[in-house]
């Protein structure tokens, strides 16, 4: 079994703050597109690392080298533990997307921490991290990453949409992709769930008590950045300087906010999709969850939606950056033109070898 295979532990921690998700796949060697995800767990973040996480933004330069160096400490404790906790005997590779702090592609700037050098040291493992610098560098946006995972293990769907703490999709056309993020989804929802003394707005029970205000849908959906074309990419900075101060000029109840929001999420997605009754949308991520916000979605598309199991759902990103390690460190392209922008196709992130 083990002549076979290549074992790649894939890391990744969204901008939702709910933790790190961690999964081992095994690759088949002569062909990556057969896989199988052994294990996978997501670690919580305890209140110390998401208060940190939360407030990476204001730091100087010096303090984010020491929090970097720090969450490249805590992922390796994450990952010594995954491996004790399932008893695992091989692993060939970790890649590490890391947490993301900045990301201002039109600046040319991204920032992701969580030092690779530092794991790599601590697990004595090989890593691949920093991912999207290299596309920066190329003129790219540096997102969206995960196509190049939608194009070739989830090559059975036209569409791969991501419910995250922001909306992404891949839409293939026979062999070529595009992709490109959408709207903000968790980091807005979360938020307002949060002032109603909730982490999440868990099934949609939130939202469903609220009435939708028209007004503020308008506002929302008239954002300039929905008039933009791809390649385009969001980070937090949009939604803590654009979205939230918006929302917040609203006076009413967190309820109705959430239930606006959905519509505004849905209204988005709707524009994204041309309707095809005989296509199929794969749909991730932790907005799967909310039914509001799915059923939302399906009272606007005329495609029927998928939802695959639950190690995908909750999974697929940290799949997806285990596979664009190994494209990596083989020296093959993992980062797409057509869907960051950059110059070129490239083979992206930094490998840290004992």
């Amino acid at each position: 079994m083990y002549n076979n295979s290549i074992y790649v532990i894939g890391l990744m921690s969204g901008t939702s703050l709910d933790g790190v998700d961690i999964c081992l796949v095994s690759f088949n060697k002569s062909d990556y597109r057969n896989y199988s995800i052994l294990h996978a767990k997501t670690y919580n973040y305890n209140k110390i690392w998401i208060k940190r996480l939360k407030e990476a933004v204001l730091l100087n330069n010096k303090q984010l080298d020491q929090l970097d160096n720090n969450y490249g400490k805590l992922l390796s404790d994450y990952v010594k533990q995954f491996i004790n906790e399932f008893n695992i005997s091989k692993v060939d590779l970790i890649s590490s997307h890391g947490h993301t702090i900045f990301h201002q592609p039109n600046k040319g700037i991204t920032l992701q921490i969580g030092d690779g050098k530092t794991i790599n040291n601590n697990t004595q493992i090989d890593v691949v991290s920093d991912f999207r610098t290299q596309d920066i560098e190329y003129k790219g946006e540096g997102a969206p990453l995960v196509p190049i995972g939608d194009l070739n293990l989830f090559y059975k769907y036209k569409y791969c949409l991501n419910l995250g703490g922001f909306s992404n999709i891949s839409i293939k056309d026979k062999k070529k992709i595009k992709a490109f993020d959408i709207c903000p989804v968790n980091t807005v929802l979360n938020h307002y769930s949060n002032k109603l003394g909730y982490a999440f707005d868990k099934d949609g029970f939130l939202s469903k008590k609220g009435g939708i205000n028209t007004n503020l849908l308008r506002k929302l959906n008239d954002m300039s950045f929905y008039n933009k074309l791809g390649p385009k990419s969001l980070g937090i900075e949009f939604v803590l300087s654009k979205v939230i101060p918006l929302i917040d000029q609203y006076i009413i109840k967190p309820e109705d906010i959430l239930i606006t929001y959905i519509e505004h999420i849905s209204d988005q997605i709707n524009k994204c999709i041309i309707p095809n009754l005989k296509e199929k949308i794969l749909i991730t991520g932790g907005g799967v969850y909310n039914k509001t916000l799915i059923d939302s979605i399906k009272n606007k598309l005329k495609t029927k939606l998928i939802i695959p199991k639950k190690e995908i759902v909750d999974f697929k990103e940290a799949l997806i950056f285990a596979y664009m390690g190994l494209l990596r460190v083989k020296g093959k392209i993992n980062c797409l033109k057509s869907v960051t922008g950059a110059t070129k196709d490239h083979s992206s992130g930094r490998i840290f070898k004992n």
